[in-house]
């Protein structure tokens, strides 16, 4: 992905995918972005959490960093891709119910099993 791209994907769809993140988990969360850095250091957009106090999940603090596959950018600025976008943004709830169930993470609790989970090579695909 050139630099161009990324600028795009950083303008025109993280800031949608942060927003509706923040909707989803409300309070006590933060959701920040890392811009493009270069092919070996993508845009990434990062969820983080203290663990509630009656949480009962992992050892560790929330720390989920999420990438998305570069061809799947592109795919955004094809044809048909901001409807595609929209219907995931609408299934993100589900997603996060999904990363959670097959990795040690714990949305709930804001919690994880590892210090940090990296969700890297994400498709746009509801």
């Amino acid at each position: 992905m050139n630099q161009e791209t990324a600028a795009r994907f950083e303008h025109d769809f993280v800031p949608r995918i942060t927003a509706t993140l923040a909707r989803i988990f409300s309070e006590r969360v933060h959701v920040d972005v890392i811009p493009y850095g270069g092919a070996l250091h993508p845009t990434r957009v990062r969820i983080t959490a203290d663990i509630l106090p009656a949480g009962h999940g992992y050892p560790y603090p929330l720390d989920v960093s999420l990438t998305w596959d570069s061809d799947a950018i592109h795919g955004l600025q094809a044809p048909g891709g901001e409807a595609r976008f929209a219907r995931y943004l609408d299934a993100l709830p589900r997603k996060l119910d999904n990363w959670q169930g097959g990795r040690a993470i714990d949305f709930g609790s804001r919690s994880q099993a590892e210090p940090s989970i990296l969700i890297g090579g994400l498709d746009f695909e509801a």
